[in-house]
């Protein structure tokens, strides 16, 4: 019955994550190489503001439901993290920004309403909600790195290395899918509200979107 439910919650998320989207103006412009290269390091800034509060969110989220499926699952997106902010850099490097500079930028509050939202559902959010958010989410959030990443390469002369961030962002975790699912349904099945869930995947998409409206904006 659990998973039954959970698998409905998915795909109602991503049809109504699908049809809620408007586009992304912040990618159109880089694809059409009108994004000054300061707006890239305002990228870069606020993706270290991101990698580094989502790292703790998911960490948290491992100490609260330590049991598999959802502690394993929430271990991995804090490794991945680590992993993310190491190539980040990289791509920081590129643009002649130092680790200093990504420490002394002072972010958007709109460009962090993503990153704050997580870390709020990470303290008292349900091992579902953060799940199925996740799950939704992941399919617009990858083809959105890997816009960013042929951008990056083709209009900006960025080399692969540079761009290994949005490479790593653009493909999900082999089994992640299945894995994520499995966290929805344990949670279900252990009393989560799936209301709750359905929530948090769109909201967690609104403040995505919050993210790139703020960095096209005045452009």
């Amino acid at each position: 019955m659990a998973e039954h439910i959970a698998r409905d919650l998915a795909g109602a998320a991503r049809r109504e994550i699908a049809a809620a989207s408007a586009g992304n103006r912040f990618l159109d412009l880089l694809e059409a190489g009108q994004v000054p290269r300061e707006r890239l390091a305002w990228l870069a800034g606020e993706e270290y503001r991101i990698v580094t509060s989502d790292r703790r969110s998911f960490a948290l989220l491992a100490a609260r439901y330590p049991e598999p499926p959802a502690g394993e699952m929430f271990l991995s997106l804090a490794q991945g993290e680590l992993r993310a902010l190491e190539l980040l850099r990289d791509f920081a490097g590129a643009l002649g920004e130092s680790e200093k500079d990504l420490i002394r930028y002072e972010p958007m509050p709109e460009a962090q309403a993503y990153p704050a939202y997580l870390a709020q559902r990470a303290a008292f959010g349900t091992s579902s909600e953060v799940a199925l958010a996740m799950l939704a989410n992941l399919e617009e959030w990858g083809s959105y790195c890997g816009r960013t990443a042929e951008a990056l390469r083709t209009r900006y002369g960025l080399s692969e290395e540079a761009v290994g961030f949005f490479r790593f962002f653009a493909e999900s975790p082999p089994g992640f899918e299945d894995q994520a699912l499995a966290v929805v349904v344990g949670g279900l099945a252990a009393g989560e509200d799936p209301q709750d869930a359905a929530r948090a995947a769109r909201m967690l998409h609104a403040y995505e979107s919050a993210f790139w409206n703020a960095l096209a904006n005045g452009l």
